[in-house]
């Protein structure tokens, strides 16, 4: 991780779970990071719980990244305020619950497209569009994805529009990867599939009684992703699914 220390990293959904995790891990590490998420609050106190030298490389934005011009205002403030980001992590997700695709929750489902497909592509296009203006050859794009971007788990109630939405997802990864090999450059890009993480994702009250299956911590996920942006310029993981022992689908 050498290579990274004071180095610019934009974290999407970083008030709570997996992105919050990741901040924690790439600021301790020695990364300038820019966390964005709706909650405001939430980041402020994400920021109020680092030691201080941490907190003082840790900054944030209110940005709902299915919004394309807060995405575009956000990355140019990131340009004009950090020197642009060198690493991303595209973390934000989202699932509507109680639900199933018979019975319509059309907003629900809807959101849940813009988030986990359009919110990538956005983010995605404005921090390698920032990349290639600054001459960047050794950034890092990761996309959370999941594995019900490989396979539908039945966990008892509906995964709706989540399971298409990460297909798309894992299609994406490869068209950009695709893009980006096209464009001669070596910025790399990867995509974490992790099986069923304890996040806020998961709304344990509405879940059946039957829900009982070991489950990783936003923390393995974080350890992973500064894995896979620590290998060496040669090297790219494409995909990465990662799962807790005893997990079945």
């Amino acid at each position: 991780m050498d290579r990274w220390l004071n180095r610019v990293a934009v974290v999407t959904g970083s008030s709570s779970g997996i992105g919050a995790a990741v901040c924690k891990d790439l600021v301790a590490k020695g990364m300038i990071v820019v966390g964005l998420a709706r909650r405001e609050n939430r980041l402020e106190e994400l920021k109020s719980d680092l030691p201080a030298d941490q907190a003082a490389r840790f900054h944030f934005r209110k940005c709902d990244v299915s919004d394309e011009q807060q995405v575009i205002d956000t990355f140019a403030w990131v340009d004009q305020t950090f020197g642009g980001a060198d690493v991303l992590v595209n973390n934000a997700g989202k699932l509507a619950y109680v639900t199933i695709l018979q019975e319509g929750n059309s907003e629900g489902l809807r959101s849940t497209l813009d988030t986990n497909v359009l919110g990538v592509t956005w983010c995605t296009r404005q921090a390698f569009q920032s990349m290639e203006r600054r001459k960047i050859n050794d950034g890092h794009i990761v996309i959370v994805n999941s594995v019900a971007g490989h396979g539908v788990p039945n966990i008892g109630v509906s995964l709706n529009m989540y399971a298409p939405s990460k297909y798309a997802i894992t299609a994406l990864t490869e068209v950009l990867r695709q893009e980006l090999q096209a464009k001669g450059t070596a910025i790399k890009i990867t995509s974490i599939s992790p099986g069923a993480v304890d996040t806020e994702i998961f709304n344990k009250e509405l879940l059946p009684d039957t829900f009982d299956f070991p489950m990783l911590r936003s923390e393995d996920i974080a350890d992973a992703i500064s894995y896979c942006i620590s290998t060496p310029p040669n090297v790219q993981i494409h995909e990465l699914i990662i799962k807790p022992i005893g997990e079945k689908d």
